[in-house]
């Protein structure tokens, strides 16, 4: 029995056409990371607000004289808005990145013209850097690295920072059972009139403990959350590049 073979491609799946993974309508859709962001800051400052309402940041900040809670939300709260200005930088320079993919798709001509319009851009800079090397453009690995460099390297200081809420977190619970150990050291005897003073003594210092604690683990927590998207879109950002130097740009370089 004769078989009759058709083109893979020209089958319908569902009502489309089955495209082979290079092409250009098989793109994958990246998540906006600068709107997630947004999102998820909106969130926090909503449960902030409601914390505010409920008496609760007052009631943290009169229990820990020792002002450490605080220290955490305010680099928390710096490190966050750290995030979403690197988040819009980074969303700005994977358009960029995409508009050359465009044009090199579309335009090769107009790919070059947009080489030579000078502009401050990851994508200008690393592409004219590969086009002044001439025939040995495909040796750009070293190119990669530097391009590596720019989307994660400045990351490293809020990571930084994330472990250091953990460690404040934990300094605040070292420095609650010291006090409660100290307070009761000083003590010479024990009767039933000091019950009331002692009890002070150790609610003090646990109070201090586990609140120091307990902020610096959530805002490690929901810091770490931001910085780990982020460092995903930033690998987006170098992938999208090595796509375009490996596979799309020899339409220019090559003629």
């Amino acid at each position: 029995m004769n078989l009759k073979l058709t083109n893979a491609f020209s089958l319908p799946s569902f009502g489309k056409p089955v495209l082979p993974p290079n092409s250009v309508d098989a793109k994958v859709d990246i998540e906006p990371i600068l709107a997630l962001w947004a999102s998820f800051a909106g969130l926090l400052l909503f449960a902030g607000y409601l914390l505010y309402e409920k008496g609760v940041w007052a009631s943290l900040l009169s229990a820990d004289p020792t002002c450490l809670t605080a220290l955490i939300v305010i680099l928390f709260v710096g490190a966050t808005v750290w995030v979403g200005l690197r988040a819009n930088q980074l969303e700005q320079e994977y358009e960029h990145f995409t508009q050359f993919e465009t044009l090199l798709i579309d335009s090769p001509s107009a790919a070059k013209d947009w080489l030579k319009r000078k502009q401050s851009s990851w994508a200008y800079e690393y592409f004219t850097a590969i086009q002044s090397k001439g025939q040995a453009w495909r040796d750009h690995s070293r190119l990669v690295d530097l391009l590596a460099e720019k989307t994660s390297a400045p990351h490293e200081m809020p990571w930084w920072i994330n472990g250091v809420l953990l460690k404040l977190g934990l300094l605040g619970k070292v420095i609650g059972f010291s006090i409660m150990a100290l307070q009761l050291g000083e003590m010479s005897s024990f009767d039933s009139g000091q019950t009331s003073a002692v009890l002070k003594t150790l609610t003090g210092g646990l109070g201090i403990a586990l609140l120091t604690t307990m902020t610096g683990l959530t805002a490690n927590i929901l810091l770490g959350i931001q910085l780990m998207r982020l460092d995903r879109f930033a690998d987006y950002v170098t992938a999208k590049a090595i796509k375009i130097s490996e596979v799309d740009l020899q339409k220019i370089m090559d003629c």
